[in-house]
This record gives C-alpha cells, sequence and structure tokens, in this order.
C-alpha cells in the first residue's frame, strides 16, 4: 500500500482570504493521478479533516498537470485570535497519510 506523501510531487496548503483554505496536490504520473481522482470526495475530505461536508466547497482536478485542488471553508477565520495557523500553511497533515490502492 503506497501512501499520498510517498508518491506526491507536491502536497500544501495555503490561505485564499480569510475565510477558505486551500489544498494543492501535484502527482508525477497518470496512474497515481488516477488512483487519487478516483478516490476523493467531499465525504472523504469531510472525515479527515473532521469538519462537516458543507464546509468543502469544491474538489478541483486539472489533467493537464496531475494536479488536484481542494477548497474549504475555515471554522475559524485568519484574522480571529482563536486562529492557530494564520497563513494557512500547515494543513496538510490529515492528507498525507493517505492509502491509494
Amino acid at each position: 500500500m503506497v501512501r499520498l506523501y510517498e508518491v506526491a510531487r507536491v502536497i500544501r496548503t495555503k490561505n485564499a482570504g480569510p475565510f477558505k483554505l486551500t489544498i494543492d496536490i501535484f502527482l508525477n504520473d497518470v496512474n497515481t493521478y488516477m488512483k487519487l481522482r478516483s478516490k476523493l470526495s467531499k465525504k472523504l475530505i469531510a472525515k479527515l479533516y473532521n469538519i462537516r461536508e458543507e464546509l468543502i466547497e469544491d474538489i478541483y482536478f486539472v489533467d493537464s498537470v496531475l494536479g488536484v485542488k481542494i477548497t474549504m471553508i475555515k471554522d475559524i477565520p485568519s484574522d480571529d485570535l482563536r486562529c492557530s495557523d494564520v497563513y494557512g500553511a500547515q494543513q496538510h497533515g490529515p492528507l498525507i497519510n493517505l492509502e491509494l490502492d
């Protein structure tokens, strides 16, 4: 079983304004990209991040660059004192161990 962090060229997160977080994933080969594409869903992301599915705005697949962009609404905006990651740069953890068949 291979995990996402073992096959992804890039896994990163960043804020898309104060209220949204984006996750970018880029893969090296078409086969792995297609496996990830078939596995990812709003339901899975919501489960991994322990959030309501309605907070997952969308999952965008960009076949030409073997990339995926996931956009979600943040529970706590970046300008809130309770925010633990103002830049949204350290939020990829729940995805890195995702198993790809």
